[in-house]
C-alpha cells in the first residue's frame, strides 16, 4: 500500500503515523534508534506490506501492471489503491478526506526530529502537493507514476503504465473494493496485538 493507506491505517495514532510514513527509510537496527510508538508504527507497515504481497487479490490484480512495468507493477498498484481509497466514501474519516491529510501533516511535523533525511526531502513534495488529498485525481496518479518510472532501474521511461491503469481503472477499483475492507480489518486485528 501506499502513503494514503498507511496513514489512514495508522488509525490517528500520531506516533504509529510516522512510523508508518518512514518506514521504507528504516533499515535493519536502525528502527532502535526511534521511541517505542514510532518503532511500532515500522512494525505495522511492514505487516501491511507483507499481508499485501502475499494476498492473492493484488498478486492477481497486478497482472494488469505485468507488461508495462514489469517487476515494479507492485508499487503502480500501491498507488493506484490510494486512488480508490481517497474516492472511498465508506472509509472517509468523520473529519472528512481534506481535513485528515492536514492533521497527518501537522502530525509528522510535530515529530520532524525523528524523521530521515530521505524522508523530509519527499515530504516537502508531499505536502506542497498535498498527496493525501489529491491522491483522488487522476493528475496526481499520472505524476506518481512519472515519478516511479524516473527511479525504477529497469523501467523504460515511456512505458504505458498509466494508460494500463485508465484501460483497467474499473477492474483495479474492483479489486480495491474486495481487498481494502480484508487488508483493514487485519490492521484492525493486529493493532491490538504486540507486535
Amino acid at each position: 500500500m501506499n502513503f494514503l493507506a498507511h496513514a489512514y491505517l495508522s488509525f490517528g495514532d500520531p506516533e504509529i503515523l510516522v512510523g508508518n510514513m518512514i518506514a521504507d527509510m528504516v533499515k535493519g537496527k536502525q528502527i532502535e534508534q526511534y521511541p517505542e510508538g514510532i518503532q511500532r508504527g515500522i512494525h505495522i507497515h511492514r505487516q501491511i506490506d507483507t499481508f499485501t504481497d502475499r494476498h492473492p487479490i493484488p498478486l492477481d490484480t497486478m497482472t494488469i501492471f505485468k507488461e508495462s512495468a514489469g517487476r515494479y507493477a507492485g508499487p503502480f498498484l500501491d498507488v493506484s489503491y490510494d486512488h480508490f481509497l481517497a474516492l472511498d466514501d465508506s472509509s472517509e474519516p468523520g473529519e472528512g478526506w481534506e481535513a485528515f491529510a492536514q492533521k497527518c501533516y501537522a502530525q509528522i511535523e510535530q515529530r520532524v526530529k525523528h524523521l530521515p533525511s530521505k524522508f523530509c526531502s519527499m515530504y516537502m513534495y508531499m505536502k506542497k502537493e498535498d498527496w493525501l488529498y489529491n491522491y483522488r485525481h487522476r493528475w496526481l496518479i499520472e505524476r506518481s507514476f512519472e515519478r516511479l518510472k524516473n527511479r525504477a532501474n529497469y523501467l523504460d521511461d515511456d512505458a504505458p503504465v498509466f494508460a494500463d491503469f485508465e484501460k483497467h481503472y474499473k477492474d483495479i477499483q474492483e479489486s480495491y473494493k474486495l481487498f481494502f475492507p480484508q487488508l483493514k480489518a487485519y490492521v484492525e486485528d493486529i493493532s491490538g496485538e504486540d507486535i
